[in-house]
């Protein structure tokens, strides 16, 4: 939402119009980049709402994919955070800066009913940092919100921890069980192989996007 000065009217004059639609490229608009964006593709909404004092209200979705560092050195008990970054590096400060129109509160209301579903994350904080970016030359508008994200871990501790310490208990009370020698051996390559085939599951479950590897899968 931004004011313009040369773009007003009295409704009085104009049958009692105070509100018109029309195309975004008929106007000036800021032009806005993501900084984390990978890819993605803007949803056709290409209209702007102009009210008779001189008010432009565009709204413009979005759906991209974004980067974030992870840390999953305590998975499956990690938190996350990402940082979602907007700026207009065509407009330095002297022409556009940039202002949050919402609370951080109101915008975690209203970014947790877009949540319908209940999946592997728990979407826990955000928070918003205004600041502004130095170049060479200009200074620039940006603001980031930082997203906090817990993992859910029950789905990992029933079908990985439990099983795996299930199979090292099992082979504790094999080896110092009073069977027989072969007993041993046979339950022991048993066990080997479900530990094997447990290490190829846990290969393919485990979250490889960062530095270090969880502790999890180092022991």
């Amino acid at each position: 939402q931004w004011n313009n000065p040369l773009a007003t009217w009295d409704p009085q004059d104009f049958c009692n119009i105070s509100k018109i639609v029309l195309p975004k490229d008929a106007y000036w608009s800021p032009y806005l980049f993501i900084l984390e964006r990978v890819n993605g593709q803007n949803l056709n909404f290409d209209y702007t709402v102009i009210m008779h004092n001189g008010s432009f209200n565009l709204t413009q979705p979005f759906q991209v994919t974004l980067t974030c560092s992870l840390m999953i050195l305590k998975f499956p008990f990690d938190t996350q955070k990402c940082n979602l970054s907007i700026a207009s590096f065509l407009h330095p400060v002297t022409d556009l800066v940039v202002r949050i129109k919402r609370s951080p509160d109101e915008m975690m209301r209203k970014s947790l009913s877009f949540l319908l579903t209940d999946g592997e994350w728990k979407f826990t904080n955000l928070s918003i940092v205004e600041s502004f970016e130095e170049t060479d030359y200009e200074k620039y508008s940006v603001f980031t919100f930082v997203i906090s994200m817990e993992r859910r871990p029950i789905l990992y501790v029933l079908n990985l921890i439990l099983p795996t310490c299930g199979l090292y208990l099992l082979d504790m009370a094999v080896l110092f069980g009073p069977s027989a020698l072969e007993d041993k051996i046979s339950l022991q390559i048993a066990i080997i192989l479900g530990s094997s085939m447990l290490a190829v599951i846990l290969n393919d479950i485990l979250p490889t996007s960062s530095n270090k590897p969880p502790i999890i899968g180092t022991h």
